[in-house]
């Protein structure tokens, strides 16, 4: 009787040790130094980030409340849109985000339905590589990519590499054809039968789609002692888009597209797992960067913001 006692508070002990394991915040993780220098190198060479404040406008207003998962009700804790100005203009003028916004209605919302790329589509993507890979950026990038023997210092190739990582098709859904790509479902969302809202971690679709009232901002999300501000170059953030909510959204602020497909091309190149999870610092901010991998092809990646304004260090 004791021996079964004790075997039985010994596998309560262990379940709770692996819970708590399990659980663990990404801040207790240590930071990726490496990774860390190369971001803040191309925070620095990005000259196309947008200025908060001046070039856009945005209104946190309340902390968004818990939505358990599978459920679209969510209550309202911000009654205006999270953007209140943008330079639009500012925007089109520059050709990373015109081309970036012109694809922008170039897929098909839901997973399970195949997508077809035109002529025309097939060559606003090319437009797009070749206008990113013009930036200071995107060449910092490049070269990092080759000194750690991860792509090939012809230009030609690495284009077709970054083809293959965010433009592929590939099936999402087993059901139907080849329906999502890495750039979709990380710049522009998906939906998933119709029930949940997949990706969508970029702030030019997020202001766009808010603007034509296709999404409705619901509040931020943050731990108790690391309120955002109206300056924060990254956010965590809950909101509906055409009727269905995403609990937890995260996503840069600001930033071109340049350093998001920069940033995220060389975590997922660098790592070799199915799923990268690094802390990185960056300028002030602490930065969770998921990435995971669908075959040779981005699966997903985003921010996921654990500290601003240097409250980490």
């Amino acid at each position: 009787m004791a021996r079964s006692c004790c075997w039985r508070d010994f596998s309560l002990l262990f379940i709770l040790i692996t819970v708590t394991l399990t659980h663990l915040d990404a801040s207790s993780q240590p930071v990726d130094q490496e990774l860390s220098t190369i971001m803040n190198e191309l925070w620095k060479l990005d000259t196309n980030r947008l200025k908060a404040g001046t070039d856009y406008t945005i209104s946190l207003q309340g902390k968004a409340g818990y939505v358990p998962h599978g459920s679209n009700n969510a209550r309202d804790h911000a009654q205006s849109p999270l953007f209140s100005y943008v330079d639009e203009s500012k925007l089109k003028s520059m050709k990373t985000y015109s081309h970036f916004m012109n694809l922008l209605d170039n897929y098909e919302m839901s997973t399970g339905v195949s997508e077809s790329v035109t002529e025309d589509e097939l060559a606003e993507n090319y437009r797009f590589l070749d206008s990113i890979l013009e930036t200071e950026v995107m060449k910092r990038a490049h070269s990092y990519l080759v000194s750690k023997g991860k792509s090939r210092s012809d230009l030609r190739l690495f284009k077709n590499q970054l083809y293959d990582i965010w433009f592929r098709l590939y099936h999402r859904d087993r059901s139907g054809g080849e329906d999502s790509c890495g750039f979709e479902h990380v710049f522009v969302g998906e939906t998933k039968y119709g029930k949940e809202i997949l990706g969508f971690h970029n702030w030019v679709q997020f202001y766009l789609q808010e603007k034509h009232k296709h999404l409705d901002y619901k509040g931020y999300k943050a731990s108790h002692n690391d309120k955002p501000d109206d300056n924060d170059h990254v956010l965590n953030v809950q909101f509906s888009w055409n009727g269905l909510v995403k609990p937890v959204g995260s996503c840069f602020v600001g930033v071109s597209p340049e350093f998001e497909v920069a940033l995220f091309t060389i975590v997922f190149l660098v790592s070799n797992g199915r799923s990268t999870h690094a802390v990185v610092n960056v300028d002030e901010y602490q930065l969770e960067v998921v990435v995971y991998r669908h075959g040779h092809s981005i699966g997903t990646s985003y921010p996921k913001l654990l500290s601003s304004n240097n409250r980490h260090l």
